[in-house]
């Protein structure tokens, strides 16, 4: 059963949030293209209103992504729940089944390394979208045309890199929209931010557990101790990782203008 819902977990990642967020938002169906089309000259129209509030074109757009992003973050939970629990599963069975030839533990073996594997992907996927959901208007500007634009756009983001060199100005002549990108830009560094901490401070805990496991497992028993060591390093290497994505990030989100303008400069 875990096996099946994997399965359909999986396309229904890549195929359903398109449709569904055009449900839930009341927006047009699109591709790729069109909405990348539909974002450009959205972000035109907005910076050239001189209004902090979103334009009806633009929040319509920022409402459809946000929309993606809660049901992608929606199907990679769930699937992170079954992946954790067939995974559960395959380890306790190979830890149980010390009589089984080479030929049928390693297999066994490896489909719970490749479980684990895309256990960690999914987390990936679950903290990825949710900055989606929470910072739409953030995410929605790694799709901007990375080729070299023209015409109003590139006139835009010409603007957009002058006031971001001169953040924040003295004299007060910041744009509303500017402050608008930026404030959202550092919401969508700190949203990973407390997310890769959370999820470090979790591992962190599983890797104490494992260790714990491993000392009061007995001393004949060397696969489990084994396993639980592998568990307990690779969790205590897992929770760095993650601890310095945390800190990556705060750091990015105090200072928002310069990794934003690196942005529209050509980087990211």
């Amino acid at each position: 059963m875990l096996v099946a819902l994997t399965a359909g977990l999986v396309p229904a990642f890549v195929f359903a949030p398109g449709p569904l967020a055009t449900n839930m938002s009341s927006s047009e169906s699109v591709d790729q293209r069109h909405l990348i089309d539909l974002l450009s000259a959205s972000f035109v129209d907005y910076w050239n209103s001189g209004e902090q509030s979103l334009t009806p074109d633009l929040k319509q757009v920022v409402d459809y992504w946000r929309c993606f992003h809660v049901v992608k973050a929606l199907i990679a939970a769930t699937l992170l729940a079954v992946l954790i629990a067939l995974g559960v599963l395959l380890w306790k069975a190979f830890v149980r089944a010390r009589g089984l030839t080479a030929g049928r533990g390693v297999p066994l073996a490896t489909a719970s390394t490749v479980v684990t594997a895309l256990s960690m992907v999914s987390l990936a996927a679950v903290m990825a979208n949710i900055q989606g959901a929470l910072a739409p208007l953030s995410s929605l500007l790694t799709m901007l045309p990375q080729h070299p634009p023209h015409g109003a756009l590139a006139d835009t983001l010409g603007q957009v890199r002058q006031h971001l060199a001169d953040y924040p100005n003295a004299d007060g002549r910041t744009p509303p929209a500017v402050e608008v990108i930026v404030s959202d830009f550092s919401r969508y560094h700190v949203v990973i931010a407390v997310a890769a901490l959370t999820v470090a401070v979790v591992i962190t805990g599983l890797s104490v557990l494992s260790w714990r496991m491993s000392s009061r497992t007995e001393a004949s028993d060397r696969r489990t101790r084994r396993i639980f060591r592998c568990f307990g390093l690779l969790s205590a290497l897992a929770s760095l990782t993650f601890a310095v994505l945390a800190v990556a990030n705060v750091s990015t989100a105090t200072e928002p203008a310069p990794a934003l303008l690196g942005y529209f400069r050509g980087g990211w």
